[in-house]
């Protein structure tokens, strides 16, 4: 079996690590006696030039450092200050500067210097994210013929958005070096599509097969899935001392996610207070917690949306609290993924609304985590991929406050028989299209696509 390398902004550290992506390549990296590459997360004046072994885990792990000027420009701010606002659909929150643009393609080309001397004939690279868009050009101007994919975990942006990037070409003569592009969303395939047909010089040779420059490239969508089975395992495991307690019996609606201005926190606040305006009788009834880990808090933007989430919190608990009960429950630090697995399941309402969003795993870990006997309703945002997947949620609009209010307080109503067909069904796709499903369809179509492309080969829910 070839060796399967994984490139990734960071490195999964620490002994026995886990996550989401290990789970899902652990068994290949094992198997197949592959290498795991990655930040360090340390930032140190004179990093080695050498990439360094991290034992512990099992597969082979090798880690770089930054120096603080690559941290500034490639990380924070070409990945973070450009990139990422760029795929949720925020380009008036970039910050460009040159040395960003610099910084970004400075530190792929390292990378690429970096993994050279540890690459073998035969092995296969599978690059993660935004932050490493140039990696298989770079990789390529060294010699390296291997088939290279891309897995993009975000949206990818449109046109439009494309377009307000500082080097719009560049980005298109980046991804023409890989061998597959992977989308987590129809969505993002199509606007990979019309976004190289706008901005770039492609020929589109069939649904998943384009001629980019003069590569020819294969782009499908592989909605990434989670680790079902142990996260059920989990749920139905944790411990009661974790349970919210309401004096009143409110029943608990739940939001998890990092504290972004993507993920759409301050429009549900504002949805939950139109819905105890218009619906009294709902008063001390339901409890939302929102559990929103820092993120980034270096960069401005990050700085605003904590300042705006607190300030509605606190608006809306001085406005509707009683002496037995607050509305909103707001934690700004990590809570354990076993506590979280068992608030989910005590949750009566899973709210996942972002306003962009690649696939969201929280929405699946929460169907997941659900009594099937008696579940949870999930309410979930248009504009996350997971929505293509999971129609049978309470699909809103995010942007409506009017519209997400009335799903919740409708979720709050809604039977018993009909909770329960709805959840069969997202359990249904939860459980068959999991993290472990993702990782080999996607390595299945990398090997297709180094050779003579077959898209007959793939299962047909991906092509």
């Amino acid at each position: 079996m070839s060796r399967l390398i994984v490139v990734s902004n960071r490195l999964p550290l620490g002994d026995n690590p886990s996550g989401g992506l290990v789970v899902a390549l652990e068994d290949a990296l094992r198997s197949s006696g592959g290498v795991w590459i990655g930040f360090s997360g340390e930032v140190a004046d004179d990093p080695s030039d050498d990439l360094q072994d991290n034992p512990g885990a099992p597969f082979q792990r090798l880690s770089f450092d930054l120096t603080p000027q690559d941290h500034e420009e490639y990380y924070l701010g070409y990945s973070n200050s450009i990139l990422w606002p760029l795929c949720h659909g925020r380009p008036n929150l970039m910050r460009i500067l040159p040395e960003y643009v610099d910084g970004y393609r400075r530190v792929n080309a390292r990378i690429a210097r970096m993994m050279v001397p540890h690459l073998k004939e035969g092995d296969r690279i599978w690059v993660q994210d935004y932050h490493l868009f140039p990696l298989a050009a770079e990789l390529r101007k060294l010699g390296v013929t291997a088939p290279i994919g891309h897995f993009l975990h975000t949206p990818f942006p449109g046109p439009a958005d494309c377009a307000a990037l500082p080097n719009p070409d560049e980005l298109f003569e980046w991804l023409s070096h890989y061998d597959l592009l992977g989308f987590q969303a129809q969505r993002d395939l199509g606007a990979f599509s019309e976004s190289a047909r706008q901005l770039a010089k492609v020929v589109q040779l069939s649904p998943t097969s384009f001629l980019l420059g003069d590569r020819r490239v294969h782009a499908q969508v592989f909605p990434i899935g989670i680790d079902a089975q142990a996260f059920v395992a989990e749920a139905e495991h944790a411990p009661d001392e974790d349970r919210i307690r309401s004096l009143t019996g409110a029943k608990l609606m739940i939001g998890v996610d990092r504290l972004d201005y993507s993920k759409g926190i301050p429009q549900r606040f504002r949805a939950f207070q139109i819905l105890l305006d218009q619906n009294p009788d709902l008063v001390e009834k339901m409890s939302f917690l929102q559990i929103a880990p820092p993120t980034r808090g270096e960069v401005e933007a990050y700085q605003v949306i904590r300042e705006e989430t607190e300030h509605l919190a606190g608006r809306i608990n001085g406005q509707f609290s009683t002496l037995n009960w607050t509305p909103i429950r707001f934690i700004h630090r990590p809570v354990p993924r076993n506590v979280l697995a068992g608030l989910f399941r005590q949750a009566h309402i899973g709210l996942v609304t972002p306003l962009a969003d690649g696939m969201n795993l929280v929405a699946k870990e929460y169907v997941a985590a659900q009594n099937p006997e008696d579940p949870g309703v999930l309410i979930l945002s248009r504009f996350a991929g997971a929505a293509e997947q999971m129609p049978e949620a309470l699909i809103i609009n995010p942007h409506d406050p009017h519209d997400l209010a009335q799903a919740m307080a409708d979720a709050m109503r809604m039977s018993k028989a009909e909770r329960r067909r709805r959840h069969a069904a997202l359990l249904e796709g939860v459980m068959s299209h999991d993290v472990a499903w993702w990782s080999q369809t996607y390595l299945r179509a990398l090997r297709v696509s180094d050779q003579a492309y077959e898209p007959d080969r793939l299962p047909s829910d991906v092509t």
